[in-house]
């Protein structure tokens, strides 16, 4: 009995904090990446130069911070068209996916995440994080029709309040 309810207060606790397994960078490896991605840049090969770009845009899009992810998505599009291999693009797509989800834009990631699972059905990366993307989506819909529901009934509540009392 206990672990029932240890469990559907664990599933009240994932509602509403979102209960998702991606995981988080902090700003000592962003800062490590962005050392390496500054000494790829002095005279490193090209190849050495995007691999680190790319892990600097993962750290990015991973970040707790707003604007680390923001500067993530904003290189990740940049470097979109630039790379010819169909495996680095799915990767990109996933990463602005990933980032579009933490920047609250579901319907942006759920789109790209769709691109991904055209190219990749079997992909569970983004099988995992379509499903996460969809529950809040559902989520945020039912959070949003019970404040309308209540904002509602507030104001059948106060007109009804007003005419009892002129009555």
């Amino acid at each position: 009995m206990d672990a029932k309810i240890g469990s559907f207060f664990e599933s009240i606790g994932n509602f509403f904090t979102g209960g998702e397994q991606i995981p988080w960078c902090d700003g000592d490896v962003i800062a490590g990446c962005e050392r390496e991605v500054a000494e790829a840049s002095n005279g490193d090969s090209e190849e050495r130069k995007n691999e680190s770009i790319m892990r600097l845009s993962w750290a990015l899009v991973h970040s707790r911070k707003k604007e680390d992810v923001q500067r993530g998505i904003a290189m990740l599009e940049t470097s979109l068209g630039n790379d010819k291999s169909p495996l680095h693009q799915r990767e990109k797509i996933y990463l602005l996916a990933v980032g579009y989800y933490r920047s609250n834009d579901y319907g942006r990631s759920r789109e790209l995440l769709g691109q991904c699972l055209e190219v990749a059905p079997d992909w569970r990366q983004a099988q995992s994080l379509n499903k996460i993307v969809e529950d809040r989506i559902a989520k945020d819909g039912v959070i949003g029709i019970g404040i309308t529901a209540t904002g509602v009934a507030l104001i059948v509540g106060g007109i009804a309040a007003a005419l009892a009392r002129k009555n």
